[in-house]
């Protein structure tokens, strides 16, 4: 046989064949079916203090105290009832981090909300996803339309009388780049570890000071500073509320479920690329999904979640929905929501949201 042949019939002897059980799928398996987090939610306040130390060191970046926020205001528009903003803030690692802030009018404190944009594999859009922006977008009026039933969640709480606060996560809208691709995401992540950050914990740090930004800001009520999202967005939610007490209350659309049903075969999570931004090093040794959000309890949580939804096991996420009911002791404190139609955060899901979170 030539070499050139060889070299072409090379990549065949790796295609598995059916029937066979592959050295790799084995390990895998195995792994699999020893996994117990060492932290696995316990009813104790030992388990949570400890928990809690865990998470904060595997998901935020080391040494971040929230100060120097270095605002700039780029622009502002007038909306009537309320004042759209373009800014910038100061990031964990320093950079620029750009921002859409709308502030009611009339006499405050007003409540305030954190909103986190999805991932959707559309990276030229990203606060533009949550809060309209101030110049026509037509990437972001397609967006909302395919996913938010044509409304902005911006618009949505800012008409319930919430100060409302957007960022760009690493890689998105105005910290990406023209071109950037899904493809493109291992290589961010790898860069990232190879110089001793992750992805999903920039993504953590830098939401964590945008809320302490947003509850420093005058007319803000400090303590009714929410966080909510919809996908990526409710991931980003759901640990942010977990790992600061600072957080009033938490409405997570659409991303909760157990770890085991994103490690069945065929879920998108084993497919690569999208998980880097929603993966911290070393913490699925730790906690599971639901061990994080249990870190909420008491305070405030609203879970949304689909059967129709394609990329989470309705099993699942019924599982994880149980898990937490524990850590709340069926207190009122935690609400879930099964919605029609599937991954989507529509504006009637924007209006529940709104009326619960103005309850809290």
């Amino acid at each position: 046989m030539s070499l050139l042949r060889r070299h072409l019939l090379a990549p065949l002897a790796l295609w598995p064949l059916p029937g066979r059980a592959e050295p790799l799928d084995a390990t895998l398996a195995a792994l699999q079916r020893r996994w117990r987090p060492r932290l696995a939610w316990r009813a104790d306040t030992r388990w949570r203090a400890d928990a809690l130390a865990t998470a904060r060191s595997l998901m935020q970046r080391p040494g971040d105290d929230g100060g120097g926020f270095a605002t700039d205001l780029l622009a502002e528009q007038d909306r009537g009832s309320h004042v759209a903003q373009s800014l910038t803030l100061r990031g964990a690692l320093g950079d620029r981090v750009p921002a859409l802030c709308l502030r009611p009018k009339g006499p405050g404190p007003h409540p305030a909300v954190l909103v986190m944009h999805d991932h959707g594999a559309r990276f030229d859009i990203g606060k533009e996803k949550m809060v309209r922006p101030l110049a026509a977008n037509p990437s972001a009026d397609a967006w909302v339309q395919r996913y938010y039933g044509g409304a902005f969640v911006g618009d949505t709480l800012v008409d319930a009388g919430f100060a409302v606060l957007a960022i760009d996560a690493l890689g998105w809208g105005e910290r990406g780049r023209p071109g950037f691709a899904r493809d493109d995401q291992q290589a961010l992540a790898n860069h990232l570890l190879q110089l001793g950050h992750s992805w999903a914990g920039l993504i953590a740090s830098d939401d964590l000071r945008a809320h302490r930004w947003l509850s420093e800001q005058p007319g803000v009520d400090a303590k009714r500073v929410a966080v909510l999202g919809f996908s990526m967005g409710a991931f980003r939610a759901w640990q942010l509320a977990a790992v600061a007490p600072e957080v009033s209350a938490c409405v997570a659309a659409h991303w909760m479920c157990t770890r085991e049903g994103l490690l069945r075969a065929g879920e998108h999570t084993l497919q690569g690329q999208s998980a880097f931004s929603m993966a911290h090093p070393g913490l699925a040794a730790e906690l599971d999904h639901p061990d994080v959000a249990a870190l909420i309890a008491p305070r405030p949580l609203l879970l949304m979640g689909s059967p129709e939804d394609k990329l989470f096991p309705w099993d699942a996420q019924q599982a994880a929905w149980r898990q937490l009911g524990r850590a709340w002791q069926g207190g009122a404190g935690l609400s879930t929501r099964t919605t029609p139609g599937g991954h989507r955060f529509d504006t009637e899901q924007q209006q529940v949201a709104a009326a619960w979170l103005a309850k809290q």
